[in-house]
C-alpha cells in the first residue's frame, strides 16, 4: 500500500493558501482539526491480527479490511480522504502485539486502531494505548475489562462481552436441563477465564442443581485437544461448554463425534463461523447451541440479503481467492463498515478525541453484520458493544434462532 509523508502539506499549508486568496470570514480549512494520522488527503489506521501462527485464521479480519478501505478510496475515500489501512501480524503473541502496536503509532502514527484480535496480545498494549490517547476501538474480544471507561476510555470492545454471552448459555442450560452436568475445556488465558465466573455464577443462583462437575484447560500451543475431550466425556458430563478458539474449536467438535459422547453442546460465539464449522465437520456440529447476533454468508437464508450481496460483491472483486463462506471475514467486513461509519461521523475534526466521542456514542447503529434486531449499544458511560443476543442451535446447514432476542 502506497506510503504517505506526514501531512507535509496539510492543514497548515492548505489554511496559508486559503488565506491568501480568500477573505478572513470565508477561510474554511481553520475549522479542520488534525491529530497524528489525518490531514487534508489522508486518514490512517492500525490493526494487529494474527496473519500467521497458531490464530492465522483470524488473518483474514486485516485482509478483508485492506479490501473495504481500497473499496471506500476507489470511491472517493471518506469526506474526500483516502483512508491507509496498516494491518500488521502479531501471531497471536502478546511480545509480537507490543512490537506492532508500537510500530503504528510511534513510526506510522496512525490516528486509531480498530478490529485488533485476542484478549491476551490486546491486554498487552491495553495501558500503553491508554496512555498515549489513541483509540483501541471495535476489539475483536469481548473481555469484560474493556468495559472501563472510568479507567481506560480509549480501549473498547467490538464483540459480545464473554460475560453477557456466558449468562445467557447458563440460563438456557437451567431453563432445559435443570440439573445439569456441566463439563467446560476452556483456553487457559484471561478470554478463557472470562467465561468461567458469570456462567457458574447463573447456576449457583438457579439453586445450583445444574453444576459445573470438570474444567479442562488448553494451551494454543497444544497440538491437539484430545486429551481433554476424553476426560470430560469420561466425567458423566452431560453438558459440554466449549470454551475455545480456531483449531481447537473444530478439533474438540469433532472428537466428541468420534467418541460417541451425546452431551448438550455450549460454543462460545466467536468461534462459530463457517469457516471453523466446516473443518469440523458441519454433522458433527449438529445441535450445537450458541449465542447469535450475527448474519451468516454462503448459507441459503442470507443470500438475498442486501448486506451480505454487497459483502459478495466485494469478496468477488477485491479477494476472489476467500471462500464465499468464510463468515469471519464476513465479520471484518462489518467492523470496517462500523469504523468507517465513525470517521464519516468525524466529518473534518479528525483529532483522536472526536474518534473516540464517535464511537462511544454509536448506539443504535446496525451493523452490516448484524441481525435484525441487533444494534451497538455503546454510551459513554457504558461501553458494552451490545446488550441483546439471540439464542441458536445448529441444524447442519444453518443456525436457526429462538425467537426473539434476549436481553441481559
Amino acid at each position: 500500500m502506497k506510503k504517505h509523508t506526514r501531512r507535509e502539506f496539510g492543514a497548515t499549508a492548505l489554511s496559508v493558501i486559503a488565506a491568501s486568496v480568500l477573505p478572513a470570514p470565508f477561510v474554511r480549512a481553520a475549522d479542520k482539526k488534525y491529530d497524528p494520522g489525518a490531514s487534508d488527503t489522508e486518514i490512517k489506521l492500525g490493526q494487529t491480527v494474527p496473519h500467521s501462527g497458531p490464530g492465522s485464521l483470524y488473518g483474514v479480519l486485516g485482509r478483508v479490511g485492506e479490501a473495504y478501505f481500497q473499496m471506500l478510496n476507489d470511491k472517493g475515500g471518506i469526506n474526500g480522504r483516502k483512508v491507509n489501512f496498516l494491518t500488521m501480524d502479531d501471531a497471536y503473541s502478546a511480545p509480537k502485539c507490543v512490537e506492532a502496536t508500537r510500530r503504528l503509532v510511534e513510526q506510522e502514527e496512525v490516528l486509531a486502531l480498530y478490529g485488533s484480535l485476542g484478549t491476551a496480545p490486546q491486554t498487552s498494549v491495553h495501558k500503553y494505548l491508554n496512555s498515549k490517547g489513541v483509540p483501541q476501538l471495535l476489539l475483536n474480544t469481548g473481555a469484560s475489562k474493556w468495559n472501563d471507561p472510568k479507567n481506560f476510555k480509549w480501549t473498547m470492545a467490538g464483540l459480545p462481552l464473554y460475560p453477557t454471552e456466558a449468562r445467557i448459555l447458563a440460563k438456557h442450560v437451567v431453563s432445559v436441563k435443570p440439573n445439569a452436568k456441566v463439563g467446560i475445556l476452556y483456553q487457559n488465558d484471561d478470554f478463557g477465564r472470562d467465561f468461567l465466573g458469570p456462567f457458574k455464577k447463573v447456576l449457583a443462583d438457579a439453586g445450583g442443581k445444574a453444576q459445573v462437575i470438570m474444567e479442562q484447560t488448553y494451551d494454543l500451543t497444544d497440538p491437539t485437544v484430545d486429551s481433554q475431550l476424553i476426560n470430560l466425556s469420561k466425567s458423566g458430563a452431560d453438558v459440554f461448554y466449549n470454551i475455545t478458539t480456531g483449531k481447537a474449536t473444530s478439533q474438540s467438535i469433532r472428537k466428541v463425534t468420534e467418541l460417541g459422547w451425546k452431551p448438550l453442546q455450549l460454543l462460545s460465539a466467536g468461534s462459530t463461523g463457517r469457516s471453523i464449522l466446516s473443518a469440523a465437520g458441519l454433522e458433527n456440529a449438529k445441535d450445537i447451541v450458541a449465542i447469535r447476533y450475527n448474519k451468516e454468508v454462503g448459507v441459503p437464508r442470507y443470500e438475498k440479503d442486501p448486506d451480505v450481496v454487497a459483502f459478495e460483491e466485494l469478496r468477488k472483486k477485491y479477494l476472489p481467492n476467500i471462500d464465499p463462506d468464510n463468515t469471519i471475514a464476513f465479520a471484518g467486513y462489518g467492523q470496517a463498515a462500523t469504523m468507517g461509519e465513525i470517521l464519516r461521523r468525524c466529518g473534518d475534526d479528525l483529532t483522536r478525541a472526536n474518534v473516540l466521542k464517535h464511537a462511544t456514542t454509536l448506539a443504535g447503529f446496525h451493523s452490516p453484520y448484524f441481525l435484525e434486531g441487533i444494534n451497538y449499544s455503546y454510551t459513554p458511560d457504558d461501553y458494552t458493544p451490545m446488550k441483546t443476543l439471540y439464542v441458536s442451535i445448529f441444524n447442519g446447514r444453518d443456525w436457526e434462532l429462538s425467537g426473539e432476542p434476549m436481553t441481559e
